[in-house]
């Protein structure tokens, strides 16, 4: 429950940055003045704020390449950075199983986006996986 409140407020973040153009560390700092979080939320915001904004061009390349057709700047920035959240645990987090990924930037979706956004959401990620995966049964063959 507690990387969940801390996803929404990465969530939050990464939207503002879009919006405000505010780094997303600073954003974060702020926000945390006026609506204090527990630590380890905070924690856990900050380390997915660091990390996608590190990766931000390689996840973005990852969910065009999922896209097809559509190019990044038709997104909302909601499901934009969902999508950017999802595919950053999937496919650098280790402890994260990738189906919880998933899972948990669909909830996000439910949430935060439109009434279109979980298939949408769940729609790419799913493609990042399989390409993921076949990329790798692909190289363990090759072998």
């Amino acid at each position: 429950m507690r990387r969940r409140k801390a996803r929404e407020l990465a969530l939050k973040m990464l939207y503002q940055t879009e919006v405000d153009g505010d780094d997303a560390e600073t954003a974060l700092r702020k926000y945390c003045e006026i609506f204090p979080y527990q630590k380890e939320i905070f924690d856990y915001s900050r380390f997915l704020l660091v990390r996608i904004t590190s990766e931000r061009e390689r996840l973005d390349q990852y969910i065009e390449k999922a896209s097809e057709h559509w190019k990044l700047s038709r997104f909302t920035y909601v499901d934009k950075n969902i999508l950017r959240i999802g595919a950053y645990e999937m496919l650098f987090s280790p402890d994260v199983p990738p189906k919880v990924a998933i899972d948990e930037a669909i909830e996000l979706g439910k949430k935060f986006g439109s009434e279109d956004s979980k298939d949408f959401i769940n729609g790419i990620l799913d493609r990042i996986l399989r390409d993921r995966y076949e990329k790798g049964v692909r190289k363990g063959n090759e072998g």
